[in-house]
């Protein structure tokens, strides 16, 4: 029997759904033709969707675009969830401004002007006079402005939840009925997350005859080093005493390094390449690992969810990988997490605060502008932040130190961190383009790239059968199961006094203050967890205090550590045990692996600016 798609299932529940009064509900992000909008997933498990959103730098984006059908012509009320992401610091107008088309016809409203918070905006009365109709998203800013969901209903009595939950758990019940989450495969490792750990995680399991499922919720892998993000890849590979390790993130990592640069450096074929060059590795990009299933301190299955179509799938393996920064697959399965920064009595630690507190580092924005051979015009946003020559940052590229929502927490409140971000470069560009005292001299200057996903650096840290802490790191204290060597200073960031003062209470750039260490391996204990039996993790959701954080969360670091975890997922399969069985019994296994390497020794090593500079000698 053929199988019906999911894109099918969602256009048949928009017509029975709500059969009895004629309600239609459509998914924007399941949109068929997305146009130029993209699809944001990185706060659905806060505010319960991915959505469609305007990236357009100031230039209106082309029309999102699906076909609805309709259980019957009339009329109906409209409600759209969409917000006024801006509203939130100034009351001046809206940056995100979308009209709504049936058949190419705008309907008479302006949304995304209203609510600061996600709500249903009304519409107000349509006429539908076919049962099959065009439905379009069309942008009027480029200023992101952003689309969850549609409704459509005859009756005239229905006003839908701002309690997102409320309706969501009755379309999650209708939805249930229609499609049973599929079984994605037969795996004995599934790792969650593309980034360079979860990259090189999959790789690494997959040549030592692993069968590997390596889930993504971006359409590229990479994560910080992608192209939607574009931050380097920092720190050393092949130190001593393990040489070979590294020899796979040189592999998959790109020649040129920097940050904030065009897209092309971050050669997200290259990742991507890779994993499809592995027999072993079914990959699944687009889907988002958001519900874990355990027994007895045992993960049984993950469910992913796409991301564009809402199709979901079950992955069951005997072993799990949590490479998703967040945590998210150890938090959702009960697993023992720190966050924030902990005070000087919990670990000893001198460069902790004298009492714990929520203050962790921050997410950046980046962005750069290039020069034109014409002048290049910006508009004048009424809705930033109050700018003057003072405040100004009369730059051109916006690197590491644009860097918003210290003190937030960077799941729940990502969304308003990443926003805060956007408004920053948005208010400085126009300032700078319009009102700078000296501005002719950036009038060919065009905003060409502002980052959408956020750039993350901590958020939750799993806890394992060890904590690395400060002492470890700066007293070298070696332990017999060191695997990755960590090279970076301990690096932390802090709000940027300056900054500070002319924003106070809402900075956007930060400073960095650096500990010199030696290069020091990163105990086994630190990629597993404590108390959920077979879940590693690779990244910065390691086990680590926020000071050791500093050092551990580079990317050529994470990417070791990816290797290991895969070594140790292949002695796990063959030696039929869990992690913590493996540094109970079998470590010489992994060290032996860790000798040997698993990536191409053969490639010329890719040594590009930031590997460390502070970095104490032997």
């Amino acid at each position: 029997m053929k199988r019906i798609t999911f894109n099918a299932i969602l256009i048949l529940f928009a017509t029975i759904a709500f059969a009895k009064t004629n309600t239609i509900f459509i998914e924007a992000e399941s949109f068929e033709n997305p146009g130029g909008w993209v699809i944001d997933q990185q706060f659905m498990d806060v505010m319960g969707s991915p959505y469609l959103m305007a990236h357009g730098l100031g230039i209106q984006v082309e029309d999102a675009s699906t076909k609805v059908k309709f259980p019957k012509a009339g009329t109906y009320y409209l409600f759209v969830r969409t917000r006024n992401w801006a509203a939130q610091w100034s009351e001046n107008d809206a940056p995100g401004k979308f009209q709504l088309l049936i058949n190419g016809q705008p309907i008479d409203k302006i949304f995304g002007t209203e609510s600061k918070e996600w709500a249903w905006q009304a519409g107000g009365e349509v006429d539908i006079s076919e049962k099959e109709n065009t439905v379009s998203l069309h942008d009027l800013t480029g200023f992101n402005g952003r689309c969850d969901a549609i409704i459509f209903t005859t009756d005239p009595d229905f006003i839908p939840s701002n309690n997102y939950n409320d309706f969501t758990n009755y379309k999650t019940k209708k939805q249930r009925k229609l499609e049973k989450p599929q079984r994605a495969g037969k795996f004995d490792f599934v790792v969650v997350g593309g980034g360079v750990a979860g990259t090189c995680a999959a790789i690494s399991a997959a040549r030592l005859g692993v069968k590997v499922a390596l889930i993504q919720n971006r359409p590229v892998l990479g994560g910080n080093n992608s192209s939607e993000v574009r931050v380097h890849l920092g720190a050393r590979i092949n130190q001593e005493p393990y040489p070979a390790l590294g020899n796979l993130v040189n592999e998959i990592g790109p020649l040129r390094g920097g940050n904030a640069q065009p897209g092309k450096y971050y050669e997200d074929d290259k990742k991507l390449s890779a994993v499809l060059a592995e027999k072993n590795i079914s990959l699944f990009l687009n889907f988002h690992a958001n519900k874990v299933v355990t027994e007895n301190g045992t993960i049984k299955s993950v469910t992913a969810q796409n991301i564009a179509t809402g199709e979901k799938l079950v992955f069951k393996a005997p072993l799990f990988a949590d490479c998703t920064g967040d945590g998210t697959i150890g938090v959702l399965a009960g697993a023992d997490f720190m966050t924030g920064r902990e005070g000087v009595a919990v670990f000893g630690e001198k460069t902790a605060p004298q009492k714990a507190d929520s203050l962790m580092m921050g997410a950046s924005v980046q962005w750069f502008a290039e020069s034109k051979s014409a002048v290049s015009k910006f508009p004048d946003i009424k809705w930033g932040l109050p700018w003057n020559d003072e405040k100004a940052e009369a730059i051109t590229r916006g690197d590491w130190n644009w860097e918003t929502g210290m003190g937030l927490d960077m799941t729940k409140n990502l969304e308003q961190v990443r926003d805060y971000g956007l408004l920053v470069v948005f208010s400085n560009w126009s300032y700078v383009k319009n009102h700078l005292a000296e501005n002719e001299k950036f009038a060919n200057e065009q905003l060409i790239w502002v980052a959408f996903v956020a750039g993350k650096r901590e958020s939750r840290r799993l806890v394992g059968d060890y904590i690395l802490v400060e002492q470890d790191l700066t007293e070298r204290r070696i332990y017999p199961d060191g695997t990755a060597p960590t090279t970076w200073t301990i690096d932390l960031h802090y709000p940027d006094p300056k900054n500070v003062e002319l924003f106070p209470g809402a900075p956007f750039k930060s400073i960095a203050k650096h500990i010199a260490i030696y290069p020091y391996p990163i105990p086994f204990r630190c990629l597993y967890s404590k108390n959920v039996n077979n879940l590693m993790m690779a990244g910065r959701n390691i086990s680590v205090s926020h000071v050791a954080l500093g050092t551990v969360r580079l990317m050529r670091t994470t990417g070791m550590m990816g290797e290991v975890i895969g070594m140790a997922a292949s002695v796990c399969k063959n030696k039929k045990t869990n992690p913590r069985g493996v540094y109970q019994n079998y470590f010489s296994e992994i060290e032996n692996l860790m000798e040997r390497g698993v990536g191409n020794a053969g490639l010329p090593k890719i040594q590009n600016y930031n590997l460390g500079s502070t970095l104490l000698k032997e």
